[in-house]
């Protein structure tokens, strides 16, 4: 009787993520060999495959980790992840979604004093991930941008609009990466960015420590009036009109559809 197909994809899956554990008299119990392979010896060619393509995938998600881990430790870290947390979904954009939880759950100084190098890490992933989720998700693209003449009541958020606060200069380290100047890691310094796509391109704005505040509960609120109220502050560019221009240019903010919201 044939095995059932669950049980095959089960072990298959269970032999990709775990090769130091497959059984090659499984293999070649459950594939079929060709005259140049063994059937364990196929099924090895596809576990390097899927480790290599994993890697590969979380390089392309985390440069700026990459560099400043090395290439052999950042694929150590990934092939440790991926065993303790493998993915859950069909697609690999949400691959990385649990990494800095990850990097920050095994910190090895976590039964001792707390290294800032590791904070640094644990930053950087979080912000790449920012970065990554911003520029593949849901953008501006197609909506009407808001203009000076727009009424905050009508203000709404670019859909691709993040904000973060990070104990390290991470922003300015993945752009030194990112343009190949090679940086090395920074001191610690608390820093706020946004993160957002406009016109398919990624964009990181500095923020200070109030328009952080705000944009974070704009985010929460999805309103200015809404933002206000938790704050218990005025919009930034109340005190500062020339940050509202500059917010518009950088699309952070679309304009609503005030008719349709009124029907």
């Amino acid at each position: 009787m044939a095995e059932p197909l669950p049980d095959l994809q089960k072990w298959m899956y269970d032999a990709l993520l775990h090769p130091e554990h497959a059984d090659p008299d499984q293999a070649n119990a459950r594939l079929t060999p060709n005259p140049r392979l063994s059937a364990a010896g196929s099924l090895a060619i596809y576990q390097q495959s899927y480790r290599l393509r994993i890697a590969a995938c979380m390089r392309e998600q985390f440069p700026a980790l990459c560099h400043a881990l090395g290439a052999d430790l950042f694929n150590d870290f990934v092939a440790e992840y991926v065993r303790e947390a493998p993915p859950e979904s069909y697609t690999l954009y949400d691959l990385g979604r649990r990494f800095a939880a990850f990097l920050e759950a095994n910190r090895p100084d976590r039964d001792g004093p707390r290294e800032s190098w590791i904070d640094f890490i644990v930053d950087l992933t979080r912000f790449e991930r920012a970065v990554f989720v911003s520029f593949d998700g849901p953008g501006a693209e197609g909506m009407p941008p808001a203009t000076p003449q727009t009424d905050d009541s009508a203000l709404q958020l670019n859909p691709s609009l993040s904000v973060g606060s990070y104990r390290f200069p991470v922003a300015a380290y993945y752009l030194g990466v990112r343009e190949a100047k090679s940086p090395t890691p920074p001191q610690a310094q608390t820093t706020h960015v946004a993160v957002l796509r406009k016109d398919f391109s990624s964009l990181i704005v500095p923020l200070d420590a109030d328009e952080c505040r705000f944009l974070s509960a704009l985010l929460d609120t999805r309103t200015i009036a809404g933002a206000c109220a938790k704050t218990g502050m005025a919009p930034p560019w109340s005190d500062h009109p020339a940050l509202k221009a500059k917010w518009l240019r950088a699309g952070f903010f679309t304009q609503a559809d005030q008719s349709q919201e009124q029907r």
